[in-house]
């Protein structure tokens, strides 16, 4: 069975929402850029060839589609435009992007995906999706790149719902500017 990893910038307030500045009208939109790295680039690098399909909630979905279909070149234009793209939608009519696909139902559709043949899946960011992946129990992986900075509020992974989610420790690693790399498998 295909394993679906999921990827996150998150603050130390456990905020993941506008790391790259202009998906939500955040005040601290954009959090992540002071903190580059080669070790952080070459991480996200790697982390896309490790797979060969991605999972994308429609704003994520949406937000890429209008960027990396016109880029091209080294290890990750490329590959986010070749391989297959799975976008989950109730909304979403058609989509534009190479090798893109609707699917309507969290737990359904996602949960036969899982079910096919081939390479493991990444969600980047996806927040909203993410939670309902979280809550279906469907995530294998969780990938967090957490960020030396707190910003006072905003979208979180978690909710406030006081439900007990257990996760094991699988990789760690420190980069130089604060960064945080923790990998994660839940605990079922």
């Amino acid at each position: 069975m295909r394993k679906i990893i999921v990827t996150e910038f998150i603050t130390l307030d456990g905020v993941v929402e506008a790391p790259g500045g202009n998906e939500t009208p955040h005040p601290h939109g954009g959090w992540q850029f002071n903190y580059n790295a080669p070790e952080t680039g070459q991480y996200k690098v790697d982390e896309l060839a490790s797979v060969d399909t991605l999972l994308l909630g429609k704003n994520t979905y949406e937000l890429f589609a209008g960027y990396w279909p016109s880029q091209t070149g080294g290890g990750f234009a490329d590959c986010i435009n070749r391989y297959p793209k799975y976008v989950v939608s109730h909304s979403l009519q058609k989509t534009e992007w190479n090798n893109s696909h609707i699917l309507r139902d969290v737990a359904k559709d996602v949960a036969a995906l899982k079910k096919t043949d081939g390479g493991d899946i990444l969600v980047y960011g996806s927040a909203t999706l993410v939670k309902a992946l979280l809550h279906h129990d469907l995530v294998d992986e969780l990938r967090l790149m957490v960020f030396p900075l707190s910003i006072g509020g905003g979208l979180r992974l978690f909710e406030d719902n006081r439900a007990l989610k257990k996760f094991e420790l699988k990789h760690s690693q420190t980069i130089n500017n604060g960064v945080l790399i923790l990998e994660y498998q839940p605990v079922k």
